[in-house]
C-alpha cells in the first residue's frame, strides 16, 4: 500500500495499492519534488469518473508504467472534489498550454516549484486513435525538462503573467440593461431548437444557464426564454440523462438528444435540476412532479449519509463496465412484468426498437403514455398506473445487480446544491418532511463541518484525515441554502448562520483592493495563484452566488457591508460579463437583482395564516422574497427589528413590503397588499 491508504477521499484510496509511489498532495510531496530536483506528475480526477478508471486500469496497476513514474517523477493524486482549488489552477493551465478545454483524468507535469509546463487528460497505454503511448509521453516530457531548462523557465514565466491576468480582473463600471439582451440573443444562437439543450453533444445540463431561464422567463414574462427552458426540461425527463427507473440525473448526455449519458451520477447536478422540475411541478406539469418525487426518492434511498447530509456521487461502472448497473434486455423486462405492464413498457421506454447501448437497452421515454392510451384504448390513468408498477418491479430487482461504488464523502458546497432543491421541492408540491430532510441536512453539515469560526469542504465517516478548508463556493451556496430555508420556515438558527457565513465572505475572501471573492480563504496554503472566478461551470460561480445571497440578507437586514460588496463584486466582475454573458449566467442574475430588488415581504401574525398570505404573495410576484416572522419576534437584530419589530396582534397578520431600501407602511389585508405589489 502506498501513502494513499489513509487518505479521506475514496479515489485516492482507490489507488492506495498501485504500484506507482503516490503521494496526495501536500508538504511531504512538494519538499521531496525540491530535493530532488525531480518533476512532478499531478493526476487529477474523482472517484465516479469512467476514464479515470480507465487509466488507471492501463497504465497506474501496470508495474513497468509505474517504474518510470516511480524513477522520474514525484506523483501526486488529487482528488477534485476534495480540492477544487487545485483543479481549477491547473484546469486553467492545461487550457493556456494546450489551446483545448480539459477534463479528469486531468494529467499535468509541473516544475519543482509547482508551475505547469506540459498537460492532457487520458493517455492510453499503447499509441492509438491519435493518442501518443503514456510511457513514452512520461520520457518525452522529462527528457526535455532535462535537455531544455531554460525554454521551460521562460514558457513558466509567461503562463505564470497569464493566468495572473485572467485571476485579477481590472474591473470597471456596471453593465448596462443591453447585456440581457446580449445574453438572450446568445442563448437563442447556441439553442437547439430541436432537441432542447444549448450547443452539440456531448450535452451538459448546465443549471445556471436554465435558473436565470426561469428567472428571467417569470420576472420579464419572456415567452422565449420560457419555451426555451420547458423544452431543455422536458427533453431532458424523457431522455436517458434521466434514470427512468430510479430517478435522479447523470452528469451529461453522450448525444445531442439527451439519449445515452456517462452513467455517472452527481449530487451538484441533481440539486439544482430538481428545485427547476419543481417550479414546472407547481405549474401543474404532472411528468416533472413525477420526475422530483422519483429523484428524492433516489437521494433518500440511495444518497442519504448516517449523519442526515448526502453522499457525493454513484459511479458510471460497474462490474468492470459502464452503464452496466442500469441497461436492460426486452426478454429481462418481460419476464418481470405481467401483460399489461410489458404492453406499455416496451413502447414507452423504447424496448421495442433497435438497442441503443452496446447490443442493449438504455431506457429512455419514446412516447407519451397519454398517446399510448388512446392507441390501446384505455384511460391515461391505466397506462400510467401500469407503467408506474413496472417501474417499481424493474426498480426491486435492479437493487439485486452489483451497485455502482458510492463515493461517500459528504461536500458542503454539494449539499447546500441539495437543500436548496429539497426547500423548492418541498414548497412546490406541499411535502413538509422534505423541509424537515433540508434541515436536517444542514445541521449536519454545520454540526461536522463548522469548527472554532472555520467551514470546512469535507468529511467522510470513518477518517481521521483533517479536511480541506471551506472554499468560496461552500460558503456562498451554504448563504443561499441558508436563505432558501429561512424564507420556508423561519428560524433565528438559519438567519445567524446566514449572518456568520456572510461575514466569513467578507473577512476571509473578499478582494478589498478591487472587488470580488478569491476561490480561497485568506489563510489558505499558497499555491501557484490564488484564483477569483466569474464564471459558471457545472455549478454556478461562487462569485454570482455570494453577490445574490449577500443582496438578500443586506436587504432584509438594512447592512450596507453586503450591498456594497456585493455592488463591487458585479463591478469588478462587469467587463468579463460584458465580453461573454452565457458564459456567467449566475453573474447576470445578480447583477438583475441589483439593479431591480425584488420585493422583499416580511409577515408577522400567526404561522398558518402567514403562510397563507405568503403563498399568495408568490402566486402573483414569484421572485419576491417572503419572510413569516412569529407575532411576538423576539430577540431580532436592531434594523430588522427597525422594520417590523413593533408589536403586532396575535390573531392577525401584518404585512411590510421593501423595494430595494425603502419600505412602504404596514399593511392590514391581503387584498391591499397584494395591490401595492
Amino acid at each position: 500500500m502506498n501513502r494513499l491508504a489513509r487518505a479521506s477521499s475514496p479515489y485516492l484510496q482507490q489507488h492506495a495499492d498501485n504500484p506507482v509511489e503516490w503521494y496526495p498532495w501536500g508538504e511531504e510531496a512538494l519538499e521531496r519534488a525540491r530535493v530532488q530536483r525531480k518533476p512532478i506528475l499531478l493526476s487529477i480526477g474523482y472517484s465516479a469518473c469512467h476514464w479515470c478508471h480507465v487509466m488507471a486500469h492501463e497504465s497506474f496497476e501496470n508495474p513497468d508504467t509505474a517504474r518510470v513514474m516511480n524513477a522520474r517523477f514525484v506523483n501526486i493524486k488529487v482528488d477534485r472534489e476534495e480540492r477544487p482549488d487545485l483543479d481549477r489552477i491547473y484546469q486553467n493551465a492545461h487550457m493556456l498550454l494546450s489551446r483545448r478545454n480539459g477534463g479528469w483524468p486531468l494529467t499535468m507535469i509541473l516544475t519543482p516549484d509547482q508551475v505547469p509546463f506540459f498537460g492532457g487528460t487520458y493517455f492510453p497505454d499503447q499509441a492509438r486513435h491519435g493518442l501518443p503511448a503514456f510511457v513514452d509521453v512520461l520520457n518525452g516530457v522529462a527528457d526535455f525538462l532535462e535537455a531544455h531548462p531554460e525554454e521551460i523557465a521562460t514558457q513558466n514565466a509567461s503562463l505564470q503573467s497569464a493566468m495572473a491576468r485572467m485571476y485579477a480582473p481590472e474591473g470597471g463600471a456596471l453593465p448596462g440593461p443591453e447585456v440581457i439582451d446580449r445574453a438572450q440573443a446568445e442563448l437563442r444562437q447556441n439553442f437547439d431548437a430541436r432537441l432542447g439543450g444549448f450547443g452539440a453533444a456531448p450535452k451538459f445540463p448546465h443549471p445556471a444557464t436554465l435558473e436565470w431561464l426561469a428567472w428571467h422567463g417569470s420576472r420579464r414574462r419572456d415567452p422565449q426564454s420560457e419555451a426555451m427552458l420547458e423544452q431543455t426540461l422536458r427533453a431532458m425527463a424523457h431522455g436517458g440523462i434521466y434514470d427512468q427507473i430510479g430517478g435522479g440525473f447523470c452528469r451529461y448526455s453522450t448525444d445531442a438528444g439527451w439519449v445515452i449519458p456517462h452513467f455517472e451520477k452527481m449530487l451538484y447536478d441533481n440539486g439544482p435540476l430538481l428545485g427547476l422540475y419543481a417550479g414546472r411541478a407547481a405549474a401543474g406539469d404532472a411528468h416533472a412532479r413525477d420526475v422530483v418525487e422519483q429523484t428524492v426518492g433516489w437521494l433518500q434511498r440511495e444518497m442519504t449519509d448516517a449523519s442526515g447530509a448526502f453522499h457525493s456521487s454513484l459511479d458510471a461502472d460497474s462490474e468492470g463496465e459502464e452503464g452496466r448497473f442500469y441497461v436492460w434486455t426486452p426478454e429481462e423486462v418481460e419476464r418481470l412484468l405481467d401483460t399489461g405492464e410489458w404492453a406499455v413498457a416496451r413502447r414507452v421506454w423504447g424496448l421495442d426498437a433497435a438497442p441503443n447501448f452496446e447490443g442493449r437497452w438504455h431506457l429512455n421515454r419514446v412516447q407519451e403514455p397519454a398517446e399510448l392510451a388512446q392507441s390501446l384504448g384505455v384511460p391515461p390513468e391505466v397506462v400510467e398506473e401500469r407503467l408506474e408498477t413496472a417501474r417499481e418491479k424493474l426498480l426491486q430487482a435492479r437493487a439485486l445487480r452489483v451497485w455502482p461504488h458510492r463515493d461517500e464523502k459528504v461536500l458542503t458546497s454539494w449539499n447546500a446544491l441539495m437543500i436548496s432543491g429539497l426547500v423548492q421541492a418541498a414548497e412546490a408540491l406541499d411535502r413538509p418532511e422534505w423541509l424537515d430532510r433540508a434541515e436536517d441536512a444542514m445541521r449536519a453539515i454545520v454540526g461536522r463541518l463548522w469548527r472554532e469560526g472555520r467551514l470546512y469542504a469535507s468529511f467522510r465517516e470513518g477518517s481521521d484525515t483533517p479536511p480541506p478548508r471551506a472554499y468560496l463556493d461552500d460558503h456562498a451556496l451554504m448563504l443561499a441554502a441558508a436563505l432558501d430555508l429561512l424564507r420556508a420556515r423561519w428560524s433565528r438558527e438559519w438567519l445567524d448562520w446566514s449572518i456568520r457565513l456572510a461575514d466569513v465572505l467578507l473577512s476571509d475572501f473578499m478582494d478589498r483592493e478591487r472587488g470580488g471573492f478569491f476561490f480561497t480563504a485568506i489563510d489558505h496554503e499558497a499555491l501557484i495563484q490564488r484564483p477569483k472566478v466569474y464564471a459558471d461551470d457545472a455549478m454556478a460561480s461562487g462569485n454570482g452566488v455570494a453577490a445574490r445571497g449577500l443582496l438578500q440578507l443586506g436587504y432584509l437586514l438594512v447592512e450596507t457591508r453586503y450591498l456594497e460588496a456585493a455592488e463591487r463584486t458585479l463591478a469588478n466582475g462587469g467587463p468579463i460579463l460584458s465580453e461573454a454573458p452565457m458564459a456567467h449566467m449566475s453573474l447576470l442574475l445578480a447583477l438583475d437583482i441589483l439593479r431591480e430588488p425584488p420585493p422583499l415581504v416580511i409577515l408577522r401574525g400567526p404561522t398558518e395564516a402567514g403562510r397563507s398570505w405568503r403563498q399568495a404573495v408568490l402566486e402573483r410576484y414569484p421572485q419576491a422574497w417572503v419572510y413569516v416572522l412569529p407575532a411576538e419576534g423576539r430577540g431580532l437584530p436592531q434594523a430588522l427589528a427597525g422594520k417590523c419589530g413593533h408589536p403586532t396582534a396575535p390573531d392577525r397578520v401584518v404585512a411590510f413590503l421593501c423595494r430595494g431600501t425603502s419600505c412602504a407602511p404596514p399593511e392590514y389585508d391581503l387584498p391591499s397588499l397584494l395591490a401595492a405589489l
